[in-house]
């Protein structure tokens, strides 16, 4: 009795198996967009019969690390397995198993069978004239008829003529009223065909064993690329009286396959792709730089990558190879086969595949940290076979947001946007911020003949600022940009407004006070310049104005500061500093002199 019920839950099994897959098409619901990748969670709800289940999910992203995929499913669900595919083909996979190309292709049959029976109908009533037309003809021509029976048939002719015409005209009408439908429905139809066409190569192939039959909805999580977001501002200010406005933007971009309609964002400054290992110091040995040709197509003998690697990181060999001239050299990445000019590694600069050409440019001094992926084809593919070198760049874009967490920093939208998968910017305004701002006026004129309207910030690492490009806004005009970089140790903030046209500064060269003497071996230079500033605003101004003198680091060339005219100097770099207050159209004038001696027989080129 066991042996036949086991049989029976075998075959019964093996039916199950059997049965054809069920397609269904994901919806996004939310993404959490980090530096260069994103998480993405989408949702399906699908009709599934008791047993076990094979679901095809589509509109998935192009490209997904299967690791991190993560299913979510009700209590009377199992799910068995899951894969990730762009190369599914089914027998199965047809129009028809899309619900809404069969609904259209229904209807285009039904109004097809209309059509048909309506062109039968009026080509029927048009027989039926054409008879009693031949029969007028034939009755009309007999001479047994008499004039009242003739009459009668005319009158009986005329109204059943009548009719049948006016049925016609009404089967025609109806048949020209379901043509325009039947051509709709196909429009329709070619539309739907188009969009199926348009969704994304990628499918989740989900095994599940199902205790209750219904309605199941199943939410998918996933970490995909092709995704990124970077802070920008907005910088207003109305007067030097008031705060400045600070609106928090941030450009957001996607190129993952699929549309992110009407979805929740979160930015984070997170990177879900790092490797978490935390670091290890290698014995660190030093060794002169020794010129030597190579022949790995991109890396030369001190070239950025494998400089960086040789006793650096973990987990990598540089292989010189034979030592004589133009013999290949190899990078060897410990659990992968070696990477040698034939079988080279794949280089990710910024979460981004870098060409030979990218490495063979980069400075090795942009180089923040090289991490070794030894096992990454589920990540990168067929390509990453040989070890993946994933480089991070000093100047990379790793920005966070406006709510504090343990490990990182995340940004969450209460407004859902439409990110559409085509690569391009999208604009999205995060928070509106008062800084509390000093303002005061800088100049600099031995380097910019301009003065500068700057705004200081006080305890601004409450804000949350992070490092980017900002437009400037001032009592109401566009001023131009600015970079905002708060990753500094001080306490204030500075921020540049932009140039003022309305204070005028100018820096003359006093040639009367200037001159060039040699006195024995030695050669004597003065400068002297007279600086002049007028503030032709309304209001009284405060001006910070530095200038400078050159500070000699060699015995034989001697520099003595002649006249400073009340201002704070800073020996150790010879600059010079005023605080001014200007009235309404004042101008002042304050000169500064200093005398340069050094060897006659030599030369100063950068003085």
């Amino acid at each position: 009795m066991k042996k036949r019920l086991s049989l029976l839950l075998l075959l019964s099994f093996g039916i199950t198996i059997a049965q054809k897959p069920i397609f269904t098409n994901a919806t996004v619901k939310s993404a959490t967009v980090y530096s260069y990748s994103a998480e993405l969670s989408q949702t399906i709800s699908i009709q599934l019969p008791t047993g076990t289940s094979e679901i095809v999910v589509k509109n998935v992203a192009d490209y997904l690390n299967e690791n991190t995929i993560q299913i979510a499913a009700p209590n009377s669900v199992t799910v068995l397995s899951v894969q990730f595919t762009k190369n599914y083909i089914s027998e199965y996979e047809t129009d028809e198993n899309n619900p809404i190309l069969k609904k259209v292709r229904d209807s285009i049959k039904i109004v097809e069978v209309e059509i048909s029976k309506v062109v039968n109908q009026r080509n029927s009533y048009a027989k039926s004239i054409e008879i009693l037309d031949k029969n007028q003809q034939i009755s009309s021509q007999n001479s047994n008829w008499t004039v009242s029976a003739l009459m009668k048939l005319v009158d009986y002719t005329n109204s059943k003529r009548t009719k049948l015409s006016n049925l016609i005209n009404t089967f025609t009408k109806k048949e020209q009223d379901l043509t325009e439908k039947l051509a709709q429905l196909n429009q329709k139809l070619e539309i739907n065909v188009q969009e199926e066409e348009k969704t994304s190569k990628g499918k989740l192939i989900i095994q599940v064993m199902n205790e209750v039959a219904g309605l199941v909805k199943l939410d998918i999580n996933y970490i995909t690329n092709n995704a990124s977001w970077t802070p920008f501002y907005d910088l207003r200010a109305d007067n030097t009286t008031l705060p400045i406005t600070m609106m928090y933007k941030a450009k957001v971009a996607q190129n993952t396959g699929i549309d992110w309609k009407k979805v929740k964002l979160t930015l984070s400054n997170g990177n879900p792709n790092q490797n978490n290992q935390a670091p290890e110091l290698n014995t660190w040995f030093l060794r002169y730089r020794k010129p030597i040709s190579s022949n790995f197509g991109y890396m030369d003998s001190d070239g950025s990558v494998d400089k960086l690697l040789q006793g650096s990181v973990s987990g990598v060999k540089i292989n010189q190879g034979s030592g004589a001239p133009g013999s290949a050299k190899n990078i060897i990445v410990c659990g992968t086969s070696s990477i040698d000019s034939n079988a080279e590694p794949l280089m990710i600069i910024n979460g981004t595949v870098a060409t030979k050409e990218a490495i063979k440019k980069l400075n090795p001094d942009d180089i923040k940290n090289v991490t070794v992926l030894k096992e990454a084809t589920a990540l990168y593919g067929s390509r990453a076979s040989n070890g993946v070198l994933v480089i991070t760049t000093k100047n990379m874009d790793d920005y966070t947001s406006i709510t504090e967490k343990e490990l990182n920093v995340s940004f969450d939208i209460d407004i859902r946007y439409d990110i559409l998968s085509n690569g391009k910017v999208h604009s999205v305004a995060l928070k509106e911020l008062k800084l509390p701002a000093n303002y005061r006026y800088y100049a600099a004129p031995r380097i910019d003949k301009d003065v500068f309207l700057t705004a200081e910030i006080i305890d601004y690492s409450k804000f949350n600022i992070l490092p980017g490009e900002a437009n400037i806004i001032f009592e109401g005009l566009y001023v131009g940009k600015t970079t905002i970089n708060p990753s500094q140790t001080s306490d204030s903030l500075q921020l540049s407004m932009g140039r003022d046209k309305k204070i005028v500064l100018k820096r003359e060269k006093v040639v009367e006070k200037s001159g060039t003497r040699f006195l024995s071996s030695y050669k004597e230079q003065t400068f002297t310049y007279d600086i002049t500033v007028r503030n032709n605003k309304k209001e009284v101004i405060q001006l910070l104005m530095e200038d400078q003198y050159p500070i000699s680091t060699d015995k034989e060339i001697t520099i003595e500061l002649l006249e400073k005219d009340n201002a704070k100097v800073n020996q150790e770099t010879g600059i010079l500093t005023w605080y001014l207050n200007l009235g309404s159209n004042e101008t002042k004038k304050i000169r500064m002199s200093y005398k340069v001696r050094y060897p006659k027989d030599k030369t100063i080129e950068n003085l």
